[in-house]
């Protein structure tokens, strides 16, 4: 993979970093770190990786909490994310329903051409960790490297890829253990 300096890796929020919630994550005090999540992030973070959260938060559009309660929930997250010794070049939420037909929903591509836009790369082959189909169609899209976490809805994704060919990991840990040893032996 050569060097890590300034790459991006995409990280889907939960269920991939954090505990998901059917009844979605509504506060700071239910977001719950994964084990292992944060060391992964800190990891990447600490051989020059940039780290960009990507994620669907349909919660604000459906008024289920302000987009306030969801700056304060990304906040905590990256408090955490810093404690372990990592670092978050971007967080980037969609925050409509899936019936408002927004470029920014994954598995549309807009929030991912914002990131390229915003960081002035390509995101071509770049590691897109996520728990959905959502989360894959979205990494295939733009021609990045979709990584499939059976965290959170993983184990159920696995079963639905049809002909889609992401590669799979326990976690977020096992994910960036192969994006190092990748780098390594480069």
């Amino acid at each position: 993979m050569g060097e890590a300096a300034g790459q991006l890796v995409l990280l889907d929020r939960d269920g991939v970093i954090n505990q998901d919630s059917g009844d979605y994550i509504k506060s700071p005090s239910e977001w719950h770190a994964i084990p292992g999540s944060l060391e992964a992030i800190a990891r990447l973070h600490g051989v020059g990786y940039r780290i960009v959260v990507v994620s669907n938060q349909s919660g604000v559009g459906r008024g289920l909490f302000p987009a306030s309660t969801l700056e304060a929930i990304n906040a905590r997250m990256r408090r955490e994310v810093e404690a372990a010794g990592g670092a978050l070049s971007g967080v980037y939420c969609c925050p409509h329903r899936p019936d408002e037909g927004c470029d920014c929903r994954k598995p549309a591509p807009g929030l991912l051409r914002r990131i390229e836009s915003d960081f002035g790369q390509s995101l071509r082959d770049a590691p897109f960790v996520g728990d959905s189909l959502t989360d894959i169609d979205a990494a295939l899209a733009v021609g990045a490297r979709p990584m499939l976490v059976r965290t959170g809805y993983g184990l159920q994704t696995e079963k639905a890829l049809g002909n889609r060919k992401p590669e799979v990991h326990a976690d977020l840990a096992s994910a960036v253990a192969a994006v190092l040893a990748e780098r390594r032996d480069a």
